[in-house]
């Protein structure tokens, strides 16, 4: 049966577009292959798909190289003279803007500035009080995110010094109510008399302390009382 000759027209359906150029492209390359094993020929194939995907063929004996200057060559056209003459151009110009920069890098640094006339300095005064304008509120909101940061820190070390501080006062008071070898002693006054030192009730502070076993009593005093005298 004969084969249904194809109408030759872009293909909608992107799937089987992608199909029939895979199928082609590889009929292309096996075409192109044979030609150069049969008549001996240098041949070079360079594709790009529609999703510009680079595909090529060169034939074993050559390289691509070779193929563009035999082109030339025989031609007499130099392809490369054009695209040549464009990079010149264009570092030409980059060469150019990186010198403008450089100098203005220098002028902002206090150097270069013989060349500028007085309109030109003032420009530049002006440029740099702006920036220096920006970079002072820069620096200042930066320094005051710093304290902020420093106070908070600084509220919390308080915070927990004091909750330490009550910790420790709790601990304390706990540990002397259950000590019993030590307490004070309310005898009512007069304690004045015994120390020798009239108007001195208030100063004197009276401790009991609890005998032990090797407390040492000194000629047959039983007392377990010690005075002391509060400084002032």
């Amino acid at each position: 049966m004969a084969r249904g000759k194809i109408q030759i027209k872009k293909i909608e359906n992107s799937t089987n577009r992608q199909v029939t150029y895979s199928k082609r492209r590889n009929g292309l390359f096996k075409k192109a292959n044979e030609l150069a094993v049969l008549c001996d020929a240098k041949v070079s194939i360079i594709m790009l798909s529609g999703s510009n995907k680079v595909h090529e063929y060169i034939s074993p004996s050559t390289t691509t190289k070779e193929i563009y200057d035999s082109y030339q060559k025989t031609l007499n056209v130099d392809i490369w003279s054009s695209h040549y003459a464009k990079m010149q151009e264009e570092l030409r110009k980059l060469k150019e803007y990186n010198r403008k920069l450089l100098t203005e890098i220098n002028q902002r640094m206090g150097d270069c500035l013989e060349e500028l006339d007085f309109k030109q300095l003032h420009a530049l005064e002006q440029e740099m009080d702006s920036s220096v304008t920006v970079i002072r509120a820069l620096k200042y909101k930066r320094l005051s995110g710093q304290i902020d940061t420093h106070k908070k820190k600084f509220r919390n070390m308080e915070e927990t010094h004091r909750r330490l501080l009550h910790e420790l006062n709790y601990i304390e008071k706990d540990e002397a109510r259950e000590d019993p070898r030590y307490g004070l002693v309310d005898n009512g006054g007069g304690y004045s008399q015994v120390i020798g030192f009239p108007h001195a009730a208030q100063q004197v502070l009276a401790l009991r302390l609890q005998p032990t076993a090797d407390y040492n009593v000194h000629s047959g005093a039983g007392s377990c009382l010690t005075t002391y005298t509060l400084l002032e």
